[in-house]
């Protein structure tokens, strides 16, 4: 015996906004990059620091 499913098969679109989505990656990226930026200038090894801090001076930011 077959079971047959006679329901069309239709697509589900969702219409809920991605703003709140959005918004919640731009504030995790903006956090991430500001821990790397200031956890790099607090490492011990000197080659990270040096990087971080040339960095930080080749775009203008202020680092001491």
């Amino acid at each position: 015996m077959q079971n047959i499913n006679n329901q069309a098969a239709t697509p589900h679109i969702s219409t809920q906004s991605t703003t709140i989505s959005k918004t919640l990656q731009l504030a995790a990226a903006f956090v991430l990059g500001g821990v790397i930026v200031y956890a790099a200038g607090f490492v011990n090894t000197a080659a990270v620091h040096n990087a971080a801090h040339d960095t930080r001076h080749s775009q203008g930011f202020p680092c001491h």
